[in-house]
């Protein structure tokens, strides 16, 4: 498990699962679930019209997430949000289907795009994996502030003079980064588990932003962490381990929750 060939999986894991853990953090904070669901599928599609051409999937990957995340900012100023989420989604599915119906690549390749496969992360792409998780948090460090006042208080931010869809624009092209490096190791059709999963149970678990922001990173780390073990254990798709790991993390948390408030009011009555 921790032989050399395994060293790639566990550095990129723990990159992106620290990534995806601080922007899920927001995403949840936020109400971004539909357009976290939707540019990883994006990304997907990109992946596919990389492989078609020859070049590496990373680059793809990265160009269809930035071109969904520019989209459905652009054109949620003009209609509403979740309409411009879905125009973007179903766009990107179609390319990838096209892209998909024209290519020559086997299975196994379009099945780690779509389920994840931590041992396909090569010698080569760890470089741009780390120098990609650099950019996206330092751009989550700049926007920390405006983007926990937009979150909590959409209004007030707008009566401080925040420019609310500059804000939106550029947090979705950090959620496209992440979305970007995430996909080849998590899957395009469960990279939205892990970004939603453990963020949504450090959210119950505290009030507090900058705790419940740690929280929410530590979980996540936890999660990709037991679904690389899980996978090089039981040789499945990482991506059902994430998924299923998120899930039941998610339940137990809120299962906690509640018996701990039921608990207190009783004790209190």
């Amino acid at each position: 498990m921790f032989s050399s060939f395994m060293t790639n999986a566990w550095l990129s894991g723990t990159v992106i699962a620290l990534l995806v853990g601080a922007v899920g953090f927001f995403v949840v904070l936020r109400g971004s679930a539909f357009a976290a669901h939707a540019i990883p599928n994006g990304a997907f599609a990109g992946a596919a019209g990389a492989n078609l051409v020859g070049i590496n999937p990373l680059f793809g990957l990265v160009a269809f997430a930035l071109a969904a995340a520019f989209g459905i900012g652009t054109s949620s100023r003009r209609t509403r949000s979740d309409v411009s989420t879905a125009l973007a989604l179903v766009a990107m599915l179609a390319l990838g289907a096209a892209f998909l119906a024209t290519s020559t690549e086997y299975e196994p390749a379009v099945n780690a795009l779509l389920f994840g496969e931590i041992l396909g992360v090569s010698s080569s792409e760890i470089v741009p994996v780390l120098a990609l998780a650099v950019l996206c948090g330092v751009g989550l460090i700049y926007l920390f502030r405006p983007l926990l006042y937009s979150s909590l208080s959409p209004e007030l931010s707008r009566a401080r003079g925040l420019n609310i869809t500059r804000i939106e624009t550029l947090f979705l092209i950090i959620v496209a980064l992440a979305s970007a490096l995430a996909v080849p190791v998590v899957g395009a059709l469960l990279t939205f588990s892990l970004t939603i999963g453990p963020p949504a149970a450090a959210r119950l678990l505290s009030s507090r932003p900058g705790r419940a922001l740690a929280l929410s990173m530590l979980l996540s780390l936890l999660t990709l962490w037991v679904a690389i073990a899980s996978s090089y254990a039981f040789n499945l798709p990482i991506g059902f381990f994430v998924g299923t790991l998120s899930a039941a993390l998610y339940l137990f948390v809120r299962g906690w929750v509640v018996l701990r408030t039921r608990r207190s009011i009783a004790q209190s009555a």
